[in-house]
């Protein structure tokens, strides 16, 4: 993705009619992207979602969500055993995982009988034969999924649109991966965290984040050669083209807390696995076509990194305008960096400059030009004419929304993840604003 591109962020729960079978709502996406423009569209992570329908404490680190897509006929008895074949390294995992979790109505694994929770061999071959059936529902499901996902990337690439998909550094403790694989997570014998992720105080919150996720034994997965995060890297790149690696500063240090602390405020940084991760990672795959996500607290370390792997950081443009000395000012940016006006984790840009205090917008306004109810379009030009080489646009701003279309608000458990666009709303003469800002820039090949 070196040219200078221009993007698109928008997860596919958020098209309009997005929920059932999907694939008409992304193909019509797709298209209009197309007229729009863009070349690159950055998605969140496609695995079954976790507590809070948040993406990013998702079931599984292999699943795609098996609400997206119906059902599809022509699938065979020969496609279901060569498609558990191709993809058995993380297949049997989670459809012995789904179905144990819904024959437990739903209770985490940790809450199972000992036998089943330490995964004891008698034990996971009688709950295979006892809930064969749902197994083989729950196969159905992912095949499903993933020849739909797959016809649709197939699409997106003969439209010119390169996919950009999300790695979440963590996993959800009550998930197939962390069961399946407990002895690389800081777990007790009951399955229950010693300390958890979270990151300190920040732009987002003075308490920082308390995310409760388990935390990995980082020294267990490289006597392994950390073939776990090869496979599901790997497996990300079937799915994608490249790959945002999300809180990137954990693989070089990690915030650590006291699993019965109730905010992230006392913690402890601890070592990430570095190079070695990614060393790893380069003689298995060949390649690191990743953005890193070095937002928050960015040390040394993190930036030593990211250079030493060559790979694009992240900047946002709501966290610099504000403020000269910012990385993420305009006038600091370099090319390699992906510019955003907002991420999923930011309000739209029209909420964000509504919540400026009169003296910052003024600030804003002198920088960047325009009129105060046109901010959301001036910081697109902003982005877009920036020197980075790959700017992206979050489709909140592209339709000029308020706070209430935010995706996320860190820190806040519930309400989020649910926004999505209207029908009608992606017009062709909003497709053509778009796409003359990119040609203007020199994002349009």
């Amino acid at each position: 993705m070196s040219r200078r591109r221009a993007g698109l962020l928008v997860h596919p729960t958020s098209l309009p009619d997005g929920h059932g079978d999907m694939a008409q709502a992304v193909a019509a996406f797709l298209a209009w992207a197309e007229q729009a423009g863009a070349s690159v569209w950055q998605i969140l992570p496609l695995n079954p979602p976790g507590h809070g329908g948040s993406p990013y404490n998702a079931q599984s680190a292999f699943a795609g969500d098996p609400r997206w897509f119906g059902d599809d006929p022509s699938i065979d008895g020969d496609a279901l055993d060569a498609f558990a074949h191709e993809q058995a390294y993380w297949l049997d995992d989670w459809t012995l995982y789904a179905a144990l979790k819904a024959s437990h109505d739903g209770e985490p694994w940790m809450a199972w009988d000992a036998p089943l929770r330490r995964r004891e061999p008698e034990a996971l071959d009688a709950a295979r034969r006892t809930l064969r059936d749902r197994i083989a529902r729950h196969r159905r499901e992912q095949l499903v999924f993933f020849r739909r996902w797959r016809e649709l990337c197939e699409e997106a690439r003969g439209r010119g649109i390169a996919l950009l998909g999300d790695v979440p550094i963590y996993m959800a403790l009550d998930s197939a991966d962390v069961w399946a694989h407990q002895d690389l997570f800081w777990l007790d014998e009951a399955g229950v965290p010693l300390r958890v992720a979270g990151v300190p105080p920040d732009y987002f919150s003075e308490t920082g984040q308390l995310w409760g996720n388990p935390l990995y034994r980082w020294d267990r997965a490289r006597e392994t050669g950390f073939a776990w995060w090869i496979a599901r890297l790997a497996h990300g790149l079937e799915l994608h083209d490249a790959l945002r690696l999300d809180h990137f500063r954990g693989f070089a240090g990690y915030w650590a807390v006291a699993a019965t602390a109730t905010n992230a405020v006392d913690g402890a940084w601890e070592p990430g696995p570095g190079m070695a991760l990614f060393d790893a990672v380069r003689a298995a795959l060949g390649r690191l076509p990743f953005v890193a996500e070095d937002l928050g607290v960015i040390t040394d370390d993190v930036v030593a990194l990211r250079s030493a792997l060559g790979l694009p950081g992240m900047r946002v443009l709501q966290f610099g305008l504000d403020d000269p000395r910012s990385e993420h000012a305009p006038h600091r940016l370099t090319r390699d960096v992906v510019v955003y006006t907002g991420t999923h984790d930011n309000d739209t840009a029209r909420g964000w400059a509504a919540a400026l205090d009169a003296k910052a917008r003024a600030r804003v306004l002198e920088y960047i030009g325009g009129e105060a109810d046109a901010m959301a379009w001036s910081l697109i030009r902003v982005a877009m004419t920036s020197v980075a080489d790959l700017s992206i646009v979050p489709l909140q701003d592209v339709l000029d929304l308020g706070s209430s279309a935010r995706m996320n608000t860190p820190g806040v458990a519930d309400g989020n993840w649910r926004w999505r666009s209207t029908s009608g709303a992606l017009t062709p003469e909003l497709a053509a604003r778009f796409r003359r800002l990119a040609d203007l820039a020199g994002r349009i090949a």
